[in-house]
């Protein structure tokens, strides 16, 4: 209930005003010139002119501290760790990272055991930045066991934020999202409430995000309804049916509430507009390589899901795109990286030990040395030679964590190397993995691996309320969370269930210890 009232706090104040803006974006040049720019929460890689990275990385930032703003936290304090945004030129150079990206696809965002980053094209609005921005913000400041429906809301909400020069408008309407409502079949209220956006068995499911947007937006532009929401997500995350809650929130059968919405869709939606004043952040701007033309964005698809079949491929391209750029740390990196997880992992370690010589607290390559020294561990029958592989892996990670003890990588590959030797895990494995966790909150992983260790020392209340958010993540369609949470829970029960009967005794027991007294 705590975090559902800090997120709903203050959602309708309208203050003050500040301005910042995103032009109309030119195409970069056919040999692009990539420019690294770094402010308090963000470092964002672009190919495109100066002053429109600037111009964006002061709207990012300023979308930052309106959600802060918004939500009721601290407007200037920033995360532990920046979040890096890659902006490229066209949906082709979308895909030099995600090959599959829709054509209609203007960027993404993705957690994974690498990275945490995103990607957007220039010339087009941020929206989908901006909705991917808001799924992280939430994961990194109100995690809470909410609704699949409202996860998605809240981030399409926020997503159409605009900064104009003396005003910020929040809550304007989605034109992509009325034209679904208006002219497709909408999915029945009561699967909005209970079901996932993935499931493929879904009736009319391309509705699902235009109806999220839109019961979030009714329940946003009304000061009643946002404490019936309020009431609504206490009872979803306390257990409550999400069908039965929301008529308990609002007073409206499934039916109603489609009339309802129906009507506010046909009627004049208002949007908010607040005054106030964010000020001009410090950005400083570097020029990249020109090896960052051909391997900046294949060092980011290195990072991603790759079918089995497609990995040799990958492998090839980045030993072509390393071959234009000899010796450059770039092209080093990226060549032991593939080599690694892609290629021939005895050709990895070359590459990288090059790296190490010119930068020898580069911490990628620190990592990757470890790996492949994990990797050749995991290999072995020998427990003796295994262990000291691991101790070798252990020695590149401490140099990586001394290096930046801000990366969650580091930390999540020393309770990795840890995992299956003796005493493990002990209270500084699990110190590890909550330091991870804090730091990247996003990854579903990082919460799985501490709710693991955290489930083996009998915290399993502690693991529960880790996996609640997990195991209803709209966008997550393993079953391992939800699996995990069950095991918590019925181990929960049981520790209960014997405390109980501890408590209790056997009647011959209780009269024993009577008699005692």
């Amino acid at each position: 209930m705590h975090h559902i009232h800090r997120l709903l706090r203050n959602v309708g104040s309208a203050l003050a005003v500040a301005a910042f803006g995103v032009g109309a974006l030119t195409p970069a040049p056919a040999r692009a010139e990539w420019l690294k720019a770094e402010s308090e929460r963000f470092i964002v890689y672009s190919d495109g002119r100066e002053p429109q990275l600037r111009r964006f990385v002061q709207e990012l930032e300023a979308f930052d501290r309106l959600l802060r703003l918004r939500l009721g936290l601290k407007v200037d304090e920033a995360p532990y760790r920046k979040l890096p945004v890659y902006l490229v030129g066209s949906h082709k150079s979308l895909t030099k990272v995600s090959p599959d990206a829709p054509e209609t696809l203007a960027g993404f965002y993705t957690a994974t055991d690498e990275d945490i980053f995103g990607v957007a094209i220039r010339d087009r609005d941020a929206d989908t930045l901006k909705h991917e921005y808001a799924h992280h913000f939430m994961w990194q400041n109100f995690a809470a066991t909410y609704p699949g429906w409202f996860v998605e809301g809240f981030a399409e909400y926020y997503s159409t934020v605009t900064f104009e020069r003396d005003r910020v408008s929040i809550g304007k309407y989605n034109e992509n999202r009325i034209y679904w409502l208006a002219n497709g079949a909408w999915l029945p209220l009561a699967d909005l409430l209970s079901s996932r956006p993935q499931l493929s068995e879904t009736r009319h499911r391309e509705t699902y995000y235009p109806l999220a947007w839109l019961l979030t937006h009714w329940f946003m532009s009304d000061p009643a309804r946002q404490r019936s929401l309020a009431a609504y997500l206490a009872d979803v995350g306390a257990g409550g049916d999400p069908v039965e809650a929301m008529q308990r929130a609002t007073g409206l059968t499934p039916e109603a509430l489609e009339q309802t919405l129906r009507r506010y869709m046909n009627s004049r939606m208002t949007y908010v507009q607040m005054l106030t004043t964010f000020d001009t952040v410090e950005v400083a701007v570097t020029p990249l390589p020109r090896s960052a033309d051909d391997l900046l964005l294949l060092n980011q698809r290195l990072k991603m899901g790759t079918p089995e079949d497609q990995r040799a491929a990958v492998a090839a391209d980045a030993r072509r795109a390393a071959a234009q750029h000899p010796d450059d740390p770039l092209a080093l990196l990226v060549l032991g990286h593939a080599e690694l997880h892609f290629g021939d992992e005895t050709q990895a370690e070359a590459p990288l030990a090059r790296l190490l010589e010119q930068q020898p607290d580069h911490v990628e390559a620190l990592q990757y040395m470890a790996l492949i020294r994990m990797s050749a561990a995991d290999q072995m029958d020998d427990y003796d030679a295994a262990l000291r592989k691991r101790d070798e892996a252990q020695q590149f990670l401490a140099r990586a964590y001394r290096a930046d003890d801000l990366n969650y990588v580091t930390l999540m590959l020393i309770a990795e190397n840890r995992a299956g030797t003796p005493g493990y895990p002990n209270d500084n494995d699990v110190a590890v993995l909550e330091h991870a966790f804090t730091l990247a909150p996003q990854w579903g992983e990082a919460r799985a691996n501490l709710a693991q260790v955290l489930m083996y020392r009998g915290r399993n209340s502690e693991a529960i309320r880790l996996l609640e958010p997990l195991a209803n993540d709209p966008h997550d369609r393993s079953p391992v969370a939800r699996d995990l949470l069950q095991r918590a829970r019925d181990a929960e029960a049981q520790a209960a269930a014997l405390t109980e009967s501890d408590a209790e005794g056997p009647p011959e027991a209780a009269a024993t210890a009577a008699a005692s007294d």
